[in-house]
């Protein structure tokens, strides 16, 4: 799966995902460590890639403004649910088809994950 990190997805998740084989770049290995939250969906949708976060806001951006974006993956982790929140996110990637989770806003917890469509891209209808 091609991925997007958010420059919050902690590195043990971002070594999890490339240790189960995803070509995952971070948003600091793309040159936006610093880039604000438009510019990271740009940029996943240029690369073809989701984009992985922690933060909320994108939900705000995705629904709300209509940004347009390939897929959202968001991670509901703290420290303390670290090992069950990644099971989870493995079994969502590991179950489900890239394409299957374009154009959807997944919302990954301890106990298990939601997926949600998105917006239709303006240009597309």
């Amino acid at each position: 799966m091609r991925i997007l990190a958010d420059q919050d997805i902690w590195q043990t998740t971002v070594d999890l995902l490339r240790d189960d084989g995803h070509d995952l770049i971070t948003a600091r290995e793309a040159g936006l460590a610093s880039a604000d939250d438009a510019t990271l969906l740009q940029k996943a949708v240029y690369d073809g890639r989701l984009l992985l976060t922690r933060d909320k806001d994108f939900g705000t951006l995705v629904f709300l403004e209509k940004i347009y974006s390939r897929g959202v993956i968001f991670l509901r982790i703290s420290p303390s649910s670290m090992d069950e929140t990644h099971a989870v996110l493995l079994r969502l990637i590991e179950n489900t088809p890239e394409e299957d989770l374009r154009d959807r806003f997944c919302v990954v917890a301890p106990g298990g994950y939601r997926v949600r469509k998105l917006p239709p891209h303006p240009t597309k209808g």
